[in-house]
């Protein structure tokens, strides 16, 4: 199906669909919609928590395409992606992957955290990102053409992985890249008041105090709390809990072990509230 045939709504909806919450911080819509009209697969960079996923569900409600993601990690293999053959009853059957399904079917397919996987299973999307755009499937002989309704997107935490794990040159220069971080205080405020259902005067509150605990990453804490952890912390206020215990249970002790690191932050919290 081309991107014209689709069944959208004006605004590039489904129809009947829901919208997934994003507020947005720049004109990373504009990009993401510029780089699936002409083909090009997306490459997303931020921290932990700032909206990649959030965003990449957005856009595929926005294009009116279906989405598979896949959650990287260090057993991942090419064929989670491509596929395997399995036994079924008396049969062997050839079953898809995510990967192939998003090519055969046309849609996202979403590699998250993507540099969690083995090199020797992230190759394996290479010929999708130039302009071959086609999936060889050497157990099945098949090279499948990706439909224009298809897009490849990934995402990857830069500032926590670059010491261990970083994206091949190679592979980084396939792709248009969008860099994500935490949005400013107001937009903040403003997303975790609409997450949760506390009021703005709460949800800045707690955005101030999560502001302050990421400052805390030049005196050892190792993650900084992201967005999606303030929303957390909103969504159990908004249930009763003290702002202290919210946030000792969906931040603090979430992101450190470290006895001093657990002070500072809930000091922090009560200073705030």
């Amino acid at each position: 199906m081309s991107k014209t045939e689709k069944r959208v709504q004006p605004d590039g909806s489904k129809e009947g669909a829901t919208a997934p919450f994003y507020l947005p911080v720049g004109n990373e819509i504009e990009i993401f919609e510029a780089a699936y009209h002409s083909n090009m697969p997306v490459l997303l960079k931020g921290p932990t928590g700032c909206g990649k996923t959030r965003f990449v569900a957005h856009m595929a409600w926005r294009l009116g395409l279906h989405l598979y993601t896949v959650a990287c990690h260090d057993d991942l293999t090419s064929s989670d992606l491509l596929g395997r053959y399995l036994i079924k009853g008396r049969e062997t059957v050839w079953a898809d992957g995510a990967l192939t399904r998003a090519v055969r079917e046309g849609g996202i397919c979403y590699l998250d955290e993507v540099v969690e996987a083995r090199k020797d299973t992230t190759v394996v999307i290479h010929p999708l990102t130039d302009d071959r755009r086609r999936l060889p499937l050497e157990k099945t002989g098949e090279e499948l053409a990706a439909p224009d309704d298809f897009m490849l997107v990934v995402s990857y935490n830069p500032g926590y992985q670059h010491l261990l794990k970083d994206l091949k040159t190679s592979t980084r220069q396939r792709f248009i890249a969008i860099e994500f971080d935490y949005p400013n205080a107001e937009k903040e405020t403003e997303i975790v008041e609409k997450e949760s259902g506390i009021d703005n005067s709460q949800a800045a509150k707690l955005v101030s105090a999560g502001r302050k605990m990421r400052a805390l990453v030049d005196s050892g804490l190792e993650s900084p709390p992201g967005t999606r952890l303030l929303v957390h912390a909103a969504a159990l206020i908004q249930k009763g809990l003290s702002p202290g215990a919210a946030c000792e249970a969906a931040i603090v002790l979430a992101l450190t072990d470290d006895p001093d690191m657990h002070k500072s932050m809930l000091d922090i919290v009560a200073a705030t509230f």
